[in-house]
């Protein structure tokens, strides 16, 4: 059975981590740990209560140039924040649907990425907004694009001695507008089967979060300039960009279920973020 501890600062934090020689799990919502520990490749010898610790960055902290989020945001602190639904519209609606009620009060922004599903709710309009990650450990600090931080399935660049100590989310140019789109099986609680961001931006320029077609959330390039009022132009390019799609079947959906949805949702998200000024969509 695993121990447990609650430190008080970061520097606590990283020296029980290191004693567990990769065997520790940070707890803070505890919604994908609390199942992960009932099965034995996810067993820790000890686990880290970070609730408590008095240095990390505050949990939402509004720059002149980017949204910073710390270890302790919530995902209902993120889908009920006004600023957040009119500069990152995508995040506010992507945050809105993770879970239940209860589950977003509880669940964290970091802890949604650390996760490191290819099905993360948050991932794909993190990524369209350009975020970045920072991690802190032994060797100090190091930060790094969301879009490289995803290894694997469960696998990111973080390692077992470090923490993610904060995301930086750029706030989007005047002009640019996005929208997020998620199918599921049933409505209510529920994984994403397919979930697409978009991003567009004053020249019309398209780029693509796209979560659960690969083994981890997707970034596309960005597409040439288009005429958005144009929807065989919309389509064209969003028929080029979900070209790094490589989906699987599993429980969820099949493969050619996937490929085909990805292109529609991406495809509504497009439309949804040119139709309004919030780009608000979900």
């Amino acid at each position: 059975m695993a121990s447990y501890c609650r430190p008080r600062t970061v520097s606590e934090v990283l020296a029980v981590l290191a004693s567990a020689e990769g065997h520790g799990r940070i707890l803070v919502g505890g919604t994908d740990l609390l199942v992960h520990l009932r099965k034995d490749p996810f067993a820790p010898t000890v686990v880290v209560d970070i609730k408590s610790v008095n240095d990390f960055p505050p949990a939402v902290e509004m720059g002149a140039d980017a949204v910073r989020f710390g270890p302790t945001a919530r995902m209902s602190e993120i889908s009920n924040d006004p600023f957040i639904a009119g500069h990152l519209p995508a995040l506010g609606a992507s945050a809105r649907v993770v879970g239940s009620i209860a589950i977003r009060n509880r669940a964290t922004l970091i802890g949604n990425i650390c996760n490191a599903s290819p099905a993360a709710d948050t991932a794909p309009a993190l990524l369209v907004y350009g975020s970045t990650v920072t991690l802190t450990g032994p060797g100090g600090e190091r930060t790094m694009p969301l879009a490289d931080f995803f290894v694997g399935p469960g696998q990111t660049q973080c390692g077992p001695d470090e923490i993610v100590i904060r995301i930086d989310v750029p706030i989007p140019d005047r002009g640019h507008r996005s929208a997020f789109q998620r199918l599921t099986r049933r409505r209510g609680v529920d994984l994403a089967t397919v979930s697409v961001a978009a991003g567009v931006d004053a020249d019309g320029r398209i780029v693509l979060g796209l979560g659960c077609v690969g083994p981890t959330p997707l970034l596309t390039d960005a597409s040439p300039p288009i005429d958005l009022a144009d929807p065989g132009a919309i389509e064209g390019a969003v028929e080029e960009l979900v070209s790094i799609a490589t989906p699987i079947s599993d429980v969820r959906a099949a493969r050619d279920y996937r490929e085909a949805m990805v292109r529609v949702l991406a495809v509504r998200a497009v439309q949804s973020a040119v139709a309004s000024p919030e780009g608000v969509s979900s």
